[in-house]
C-alpha cells in the first residue's frame, strides 16, 4: 500500500488511511445529525422526536449512541478475528431454540439486542475476513465499503430510474467507467464508446449470467425476425427456434451459465475441456469451441451464447481469449461472455493486462469487486459492449414509470440493465473503495496475495515425496494432491484419490485452517487460495504444517480409511 496514505491496524491484516476509525465515527455523527434536524415544516416530517413513552423507536441520539457502540465492536472483530475458530461448528438448527416464537410485543432497548450478536449470531458465523480462511475464492471487506453501506442504508432509495436518485445512477456510470479503464478493458465496454457499450452492478456473477442469457436470446431471435412486419408470423418463427437454443459453457466453468439457462428457458451444454498442452491447465480453445458448436448445428440445435472464463472455478485457469476470438468472425451472432468473477481483480496489475485486447471480439464482462478486491459484498460489475440489447430485453416502462428525462433519452435507467427492478446504492462503496486505496494500493494488494499463494505452492512443491501439484498455481491459488502410500501403475490414481480426500476432511475436522476441495478430470484435489485481504506468509506456512502433519498420520496408519468421527465432533464442513 501507498506508506503515504494508509497505515497497518495493529493485530490487523488491513491497511487503511489514518484517521478512518474517527471517520467511521465522524460519519455515524453526521447521518444522525440529519435525522435530528428534519423541518418541522414538512409535511411529511411528522412529529421531530418521539415520545419513549409511547415506544422504542430509536431516535437519533440513541441511534448516535448505538452506531458509535457497533462500530466499536466491528473494529474489534476485524482486529481480533484470528482469535476466533474459523468455521462455525453449530448444528443444523442451532439458532431456532436460542430464539422467541416471535418479535417482542413492545421495542427493545439497543443494549439488549447488541447482546445477543455476540451470545447467538457469532457462534454461527463462518469468519471469511479470518486470515485461516483459505477456502472457496475470498469474499474481501473493507472500512471504506463498510463506510459505503452505511451511507447507502442513510439514503435508502431504490433506484430503479435516474429521476429516484441522480447521483446513484451517475456515480455508478462514472465509477464503472473508472473500473473499465483501471482493468484495462477495450474502449467499447465505456458509457462513451461508440458502441453504445457500458457498465452495471449486479448483485453477483450468476446475475450477470442469468442477465446476459436473456439478451443474447432476445438478439438471436430478434436477428431472425428482423424481416417479417407480421406480427403472428414474427411470434410462429421465434416459437420455432426458441427450442433449439443452446448455450455453451467449458466443463471448467461456474456452475450459474447453468442455472442461467434454467432461468431463461433455454439449453444448456458442456464442452468437454482436456488438459492443454502447452499451459498444462485446463484451457478452453477455439478449435475446441468450434468443434462443439459443429456437433449441436449437426443435431439440429441453434448455438447462441457461450461463456469463456478468466479464471475457471477449481483450477483458476484462463480459456484462450484469442483463438476464441478469431472463431467470432465464423459464428456473428454468438454471444461470447466473459466471467472473470474472482480473477478478473488481477487485470488491475499491468502484468496481467496482456490478457484483456481480444475482449473486444466479445459481447459482455463481469468480475466480481466483492470478492478479491476489498469491496464488501454485493458488487459484480457487468460490461457490455453495446447496452441496446439488453435494453432491448429488459426494458418495459408502465404509465407510473414515465419520466420526462427518460422519454428524451437525456438519462440511463439501469431498470433495464438487470433483471430487478430495485436496485441499492451500491456505487457508493466502490467509490470509497477505490479512493481510499488508490491505483497503487489496489495492484499492491493483489500481488502480496500472490506472493503470500506462491510461498504456499513452493513448500508443496519442495515435498514430491508427499504432494503433487495438479496444475501451475494462478491468482493466488495452489491445487494439488497427495500421493499414494505405495504408488503402483494400476490404481495409483484411484488411491491418490482415497488418500487426498481422507487428508482434507481430516484437515477440516481439525478446525485451525478451512479448505475446500474438487474434482478435475476424475482426481480429488484440495484447494487453497491466499486472497483474504489479513494473509500473511506465516498463516500459510502454519496452513502447509497442518497439511503435511495430517499426511503424515494418515501414512503411518498404513491404510486410506476415513476415521470414524460422529456428526457432532466434526468440527469443519
Amino acid at each position: 500500500m501507498a506508506a503515504t496514505r494508509l497505515y497497518k491496524i495493529p493485530s490487523s491484516g488491513y491497511q487503511i488511511p489514518r484517521l478512518l476509525y474517527r471517520t467511521l465515527s465522524t460519519s455515524v455523527h453526521t447521518l444522525s445529525s440529519s435525522a435530528s434536524t428534519s423541518s418541522s415544516s414538512s409535511a411529511l416530517s411528522g412529529p421531530s422526536k418521539i415520545s419513549s413513552n409511547t415506544t422504542n423507536n430509536m431516535d437519533s441520539e440513541q441511534f448516535r449512541e448505538a452506531a458509535q457502540s457497533a462500530i466499536d465492536k466491528v473494529v474489534k472483530y476485524y482486529e481480533n478475528i484470528a482469535e476466533h475458530r474459523v468455521v462455525s461448528k453449530v448444528e443444523p438448527g442451532y439458532l431456532k431454540p436460542l430464539l422467541p416464537d416471535g418479535p417482542p410485543l413492545t421495542g427493545e432497548p439497543w443494549a439488549e439486542i447488541e447482546k445477543d450478536i455476540k451470545d447467538k449470531i457469532l457462534p454461527g458465523v463462518t469468519h471469511w475476513q479470518h486470515p485461516n480462511f483459505l477456502a472457496f475464492f475470498p469474499a474481501n471487506s473493507s472500512y471504506p465499503g463498510i463506510l459505503g453501506e452505511i451511507y447507502s442504508a442513510a439514503f435508502t432509495s431504490a433506484n430503479f430510474n435516474w429521476l429516484c436518485s441522480p447521483a446513484a445512477t451517475e456515480l455508478e456510470t462514472i465509477v464503472l467507467d473508472w473500473l473499465c479503464k483501471l482493468l484495462n478493458l477495450p474502449e467499447c465496454y465505456l458509457s462513451t464508446s461508440s458502441t453504445g457499450g457500458g457498465g452495471v452492478i449486479q448483485g453477483s456473477a450468476s446475475e450477470a449470467v442469468v442477465t446476459v442469457v436473456v439478451a443474447a436470446r432476445d438478439r438471436y431471435l430478434r436477428h431472425l425476425t428482423s424481416g417479417i412486419t407480421d406480427p403472428a408470423e414474427k411470434e410462429r418463427v421465434e416459437d420455432a427456434h426458441r427450442s433449439k437454443l443452446v448455450a455453451l459453457v467449458s466443463d471448467q466453468a461456474h456452475s450459474c451459465t447453468q442455472k442461467g439457462c434454467m432461468v431463461a428457458g433455454v439449453k444448456y451444454r458442456t464442452v468437454k475441456v482436456p488438459r492443454h498442452a502447452s499451459t498444462n491447465t485446463y484451457t478452453l480453445t477455439g478449435d475446441i469451441l468450434r468443434n462443439r458448436i459443429e456437433e449441436l448445428k449437426a443435431e439440429g440445435l441453434e448455438p447462441f451464447y457461450v461463456t469463456v472464463t478468466l479464471g475457471t472455478t477449481s483450477l483458476c485457469a484462463v480459456d484462450d481469449f484469442a483463438s476464441i476470438a478469431q472463431l467470432r468472425k465464423d459464428y456473428p451472432k454468438l454471444w461470447i461472455h466473459v466471467d472473470a468473477a474472482y480473477a478478473g481483480a488481477a487485470l488491475v496489475c499491468p502484468e496481467y493486462q496482456s490478457l484483456t485486447p481480444p475482449f473486444e471480439h466479445f459481447d459482455s464482462f463481469d468480475m466480481n469487486m466483492h470478492k478479491w478486491l476489498l469491496t464488501n459484498f454485493d458488487c459484480s460489475c457487468l460490461f457490455v459492449k453495446e447496452r441496446k440489447h439488453l435494453i432491448n430485453a429488459l426494458s418495459l416502462t408502465p404509465e407510473y414509470l414515465r419520466n420526462s428525462f427518460s422519454e428524451k433519452g437525456l438519462v440511463t435507467d439501469y431498470r433495464d440493465w438487470q433483471i430487478p427492478l430495485g436496485r441499492r446504492f451500491r456505487a457508493l462503496k466502490l467509490w470509497f473503495v477505490m479512493r481510499t486505496f488508490g491505483v497503487e494500493g489496489l495492484q499492491a494488494h493483489i500481488r502480496h496475495t500472490v506472493s503470500t499463494g506462491l510461498v504456499f505452492s513452493k513448500l508443496v512443491q519442495e515435498r514430491p515425496d508427499r504432494f503433487q501439484i495438479f496444475t501451475p498455481p494462478a491468482f493466488a491459488l495452489t491445487v494439488f494432491s497427495v500421493n499414494p502410500i505405495v504408488p503402483d501403475e494400476e490404481g495409483s490414481v484411484e488411491r491418490r484419490n482415497e488418500i487426498t480426500k481422507e487428508v482434507y476432511e481430516a484437515v477440516n475436522a481439525d478446525g485451525e485452517i478451512f479448505i475446500t476441495s474438487s474434482i478435475i478430470d476424475g482426481n480429488y484435489v484440495m484447494r487453497v487460495v491466499s486472497g483474504n485481504a489479513k494473509i500473511e506468509e506465516k498463516h500459510l506456512q502454519r496452513a502447509f504444517e497442518i497439511i503435511l502433519q495430517k499426511t503424515e498420520d494418515i501414512r503411518a496408519k498404513g491404510a486410506h480409511t476415513p476415521p470414524v468421527v460422529e456428526e457432532k465432533e466434526l468440527k469443519g464442513v
